[in-house]
């Protein structure tokens, strides 16, 4: 009598079922994680910035022409990544109020789409 090894197919097919159901599980906890953390990233980097341009302004009494500049009097080591558009020159730049004013007052996202709140980054 000669003996059979390996799977059968009802089996593999089992364990595929099952590794299946797993997934359909963890899969969309972890891409909900992920846009969480974004969302975190970006409102920290939002915070960094506003904090770096008070800063600037605090010292200089002026507003920073670009946030290069807040890099290069090392107010900032390197000008933060947007998470949502994964680039660092997509912040979109708003001069101070008033007219005849320049320089960077405020920052926000570029990044098209709402967050998952219902709020749209450009309003952060």
């Amino acid at each position: 009598m000669r003996s059979r090894h390996g799977f059968t197919l009802i089996e593999l097919l089992v364990v595929m079922a099952v590794i299946a159901a797993l997934l359909a599980v963890a899969a969309p906890r972890y891409f909900n994680s992920v846009d969480r953390s974004r969302e975190v990233a970006l409102r920290q980097n939002l915070a960094t910035l506003r904090d770096a341009i008070d800063k600037f302004r605090a010292d200089t009494g002026q507003y920073p022409e670009t946030l290069d500049a807040l890099v290069e009097k090392k107010y900032l080591r390197a000008v933060p990544v947007d998470p949502q558009t994964d680039s660092d020159a997509t912040w979109l730049l708003l001069p101070p109020p008033g007219a005849g004013k320049t320089g960077v007052y405020d920052v926000k996202s570029g990044a098209a789409g709402q967050a998952r709140d219902g709020s749209a980054f450009g309003d952060w």
